[in-house]
């Protein structure tokens, strides 16, 4: 088996509408026997095109796993829950963000949002800083795929007490980048109570390349993925639907990939690729790549995430289960501007409030007040502080425009008398012949 991403182009319909379903039908004819989509991404939208990007599983059709439900499959969701107020917070791997977009660079922004929130549920993407990981108390740590299957109403999530964490890499040819992860490991084992029983090392290792896309989106393909999922197999009453480190060089869609076919969370983290290069002094760096470049095992940060990342629930029943966090559960998606992917899509559909930030300028080009959004749905602001204002006034109940100046008049429509009489004759005529 093998992950590779695939690039083409969707013609666009008319006001964009019913979009998530023309997509769905679409991506249909792309795929060949034995190939399974992993992850979506609409990377430029003109007049003509949605230019579109899928990450596919391929040469599935002798393996030994049952297949698992479309990444477009949506419930949904048929009552939004005010008990609690709780965001998503997004940031795409890979699309060159300009924060969040490099070593755990958002998070700041995460803990500012979570002083206004009960829950905030985001990715490792957004905390992920080589041996750093800040992520608030009320925060739900999960990965890609399962995020984007909570927003689609199709899992649920259920806080643990902690996890189980099983650990795979590479049987890297340096021993010293070996050691590295084991002392990582025993280290998070002494210093926060860490629970993983075993480290396996991969020999052969699963085969990764990196590579862009035409819209210069980091992607990568990855081959002899069954050795992986092999070991995933063998060792699954090690983890019990638990928490899983596949380790390596390319990032989302390995991840997507194993959350999707074996619903088990899971992150990923790099391995220098000889001693020469960890040894090269980078010098004094960009801060937000700092943590990376002080860090030789880059693991703290995926271990402390996996400790109580929630459990994926899947059965429709136990998904509405007090405690199990649902779609039915978020009150607003924060994301960079002009990001369409799966979240984004399934927010339109269900009713969810988008705050786009375009300070967080990435890769991305698509126009997003151009989808069919419902009256006070996409809310475009400069930057991450006017984001967390819009959600504290969404969270208060008041409509954001009301604390800005000029408060604009209040549109009046007038309607026609013609239509007023033609209502008055209709239940006149009705009422009379009621009578006879």
């Amino acid at each position: 088996m093998y992950l590779h991403e695939r690039e083409f182009d969707i013609p666009v319909v008319s006001g964009h509408k019913h979009l998530f379903y023309h997509f769905r039908e679409m991506v249909k004819d792309q795929l060949l026997d034995g190939e399974i989509p992993v992850r979506f991404v609409v990377s430029q939208t003109d007049e003509k095109n949605y230019r579109c990007e899928l990450g596919i599983l391929a040469a599935c059709e002798n393996a030994d796993f049952e297949e698992p439900v479309s990444i477009f499959h949506f419930i949904h969701r048929k009552v939004e829950s005010t008990e609690a107020f709780n965001s998503v917070m997004i940031v795409p791997t890979g699309i060159g963000a300009e924060i969040g977009g490099h070593a755990g660079d958002a998070a700041p922004v995460v803990k500012l949002l979570s002083s206004i929130c009960d829950t905030v549920v985001t990715h490792p993407n957004v905390v992920n800083a080589s041996d750093i990981n800040e992520i608030p108390e009320n925060a739900l740590y999960v990965e890609g795929s399962v995020l984007c299957r909570l927003m689609m109403g199709t899992v649920g999530l259920q806080p643990v007490r902690s996890n189980r964490v099983l650990m795979v890499i590479d049987n890297h040819e340096d021993e010293i980048f070996v050691n590295a992860a084991i002392n990582s490991v025993n280290g998070a084992r002494a210093a926060y109570g860490l629970k993983c029983p075993h480290v396996l090392k991969l020999n052969p290792p699963v085969e990764m390349s990196a590579s862009y896309t035409a819209s210069g989106r980091a992607v990568g393909r990855i081959e002899r993925l069954e050795l992986l999922f092999d070991v995933l197999e063998e060792y699954q009453s090690e983890y019990e639907g638990d928490m899983i480190n596949p380790w390596g060089g390319v990032e989302a869609i390995l991840t997507h990939s194993v959350s999707l076919m074996r619903n088990v969370p899971s992150a990923h983290s790099p391995m220098f690729e000889s001693q020469k290069i960890a040894n090269m002094d980078p010098g004094v760096v960009d801060p937000r790549m700092a943590a990376e470049a002080v860090s030789v095992s880059f693991l703290q940060c995926i271990l402390k995430g996996l400790q109580k990342s929630p459990k994926i629930i899947t059965d429709k029943l136990a998904i509405r289960r007090p405690g199990v966090f649902s779609a039915s559960d978020i009150s607003c998606l924060v994301i960079p501007d002009g990001c369409i992917g799966l979240p984004t899509l399934a927010a339109l559909e269900q009713g969810i409030p988008v705050i786009a930030v375009r300070e967080n300028k990435n890769i991305m080009k698509n126009d997003l007040a151009a989808l069919p959004w419902a009256s006070d749905q996409l809310y475009r602001v400069e930057n991450y502080w006017e984001a967390v204002g819009v959600v504290a006034a969404i969270k208060a109940g008041i409509a954001p425009e009301s604390v800005r100046r000029p408060v604009f008049p209040t549109h009046v429509a007038t309607k026609s008398s013609a239509t007023i009489d033609c209502l008055d004759s209709l239940n006149f005529k009705t009422a009379d012949k009621s009578q006879t």
